[in-house]
């Protein structure tokens, strides 16, 4: 048996992992042009308009609308939900603010749907069990790059006339029987930030087949102003600002170009780590069902034999980073804009207000499922500069770790 390094032993690996450099020359001949151009407002650019254009195509769907994030992304969704104050929408436990924050900000409630504690994405029977008569909308979170079980929440958002959005800031270009994630819902949400598949360094799209709804995207994206569909200085609403500019444009259209083989690179790698450490003695892997692709934003397994901590803290004396717990809690007790109803000043709307019809309490009891599987996960980075030799290595550390852990048990 060999010795762990964290107690002396030899480390599994020496060299550090390859970093990912997403951006090469053809990103770089773009944003020439785009300079050059000397107009970088994507209003009037092509650039943004052609990147709209190609990722709609890409995705098969109808239309894109640009923004300046993902969370910029689905809050245009939300607005276009148009939730009435105190109206509910459903999301996840696990995932980032992103997902959570545009809700309040349209005035409506987030509601939590639990998760599988495995995969750590929403469950159907959760999130129809959570549905209520003031529910307007769902947004489904696919995380890590792993689709949910999308027909069956379609068909339980369809049962009950609900607004389904899809969050893929996670999951770019990853199919579900055959389909791209982000096109089953009335709307399909994406980031551009840094460390997702396809980056402009921050960014996101919203994509729909539904004219009026992209209608609504577009005018909420810009002060409820567009020419093309208002009056000269008419605003149709109240909305915010999310224009994306031709930089972002220019570098969008590069990754899209590049982005499927980016996503087929990291599902290969994910499931050569897989079978590397499935039988590692107090590790679980996360399922992977034949009916989807699983396209890894970062690489996620569960330590239900050994201490998370303790195990990652050994695996990464190896050379092999990793940290346990992801976001530790459920995204509503990761601060105090729920959890003490810190939203607009002092006045606790719209919780403490005529517009809710219950009262609100956000606890871990609430999920049970995702506090169970954030007690247990392990995070490591895995990306399409990585080659087979780097996950050998890392599916080598993980085993080593694993047995030595065992035998001290």
């Amino acid at each position: 048996m060999e010795q762990l390094a964290i107690q002396g032993g030899p480390k599994v690996r020496t060299e550090p992992f390859p970093k990912r450099t997403p951006f090469g020359e053809r990103e770089e001949e773009l944003l020439i042009q785009a300079v050059r151009s000397q107009n970088l407002f994507g209003k009037s650019g092509t650039f943004v308009k052609e990147l709209e254009k190609k990722f709609a195509a890409f995705h098969g769907t109808n239309y894109a609308q640009a923004s300046t994030s993902g969370t910029a992304a689905i809050h245009t969704a939300v607005g276009v939900v148009n939730p009435n104050p105190g109206d509910e929408i459903i999301t996840a436990p696990i995932t980032d603010p992103g997902s959570v924050m545009p809700i309040l900000m349209q005035n409506a409630v987030p509601v939590f749907a639990d998760v599988d504690p495995k995969t750590l994405n929403m469950t159907p029977e959760s999130i129809e069990a959570n549905i209520t008569d003031r529910t307007r909308a769902i947004i489904l979170v696919h995380l890590f790059g792993r689709p949910c079980n999308i027909d069956e929440v379609l068909a339980i958002a369809e049962k009950h006339n609900l607004i389904l959005i899809e969050d893929c800031c996670q999951t770019h270009a990853t199919k579900y029987k055959g389909r791209y994630a982000g096109t089953f819902g009335h709307m399909g949400c994406f980031s551009f930030q840094q460390s997702k598949h396809m980056t402009t360094g921050d960014g996101g799209m919203i994509i729909t087949n539904d004219e009026q709804t992209y209608i609504r995207l577009k005018l909420f994206s810009d002060k409820g102003w567009d020419y093309q569909y208002m009056g000269e200085r008419d605003h149709a609403f109240l909305a915010p600002n999310y224009r994306m500019t031709e930089m972002q444009g220019a570098v969008g259209i590069a990754q899209l170009e590049k982005l499927r083989d980016v996503v087929e690179r990291r599902i290969a790698l994910g499931k050569l780590l897989n079978e590397l450490i499935a039988d590692a003695p107090g590790v679980e892997v996360a399922p992977t069902p034949d009916d989807r692709e699983v396209s890894w934003w970062n690489y996620i397994f569960h330590v239900t034999g050994h201490d998370p901590d303790e195990f990652c803290k050994a695996v990464s004396a190896e050379g092999v980073a990793m940290s346990a717990h992801y976001i530790r809690d459920p995204i509503y007790m990761r601060g105090n804009f729920l959890t003490e109803k810190n939203t607009y000043g002092s006045s606790g709307f719209p919780f403490d207000s005529t517009y809710v019809s219950r009262k609100y309490h956000y606890g871990p009891e609430l999920v049970p499922n995702a506090v169970e599987g954030l007690r247990s996960v392990v995070v490591t980075a895995l990306h399409e500069h990585m080659g087979e030799d780097d996950i050998r290595d890392i599916g080598r550390a993980v085993n080593k770790v694993a047995r030595g852990l065992a035998k001290t048990r």
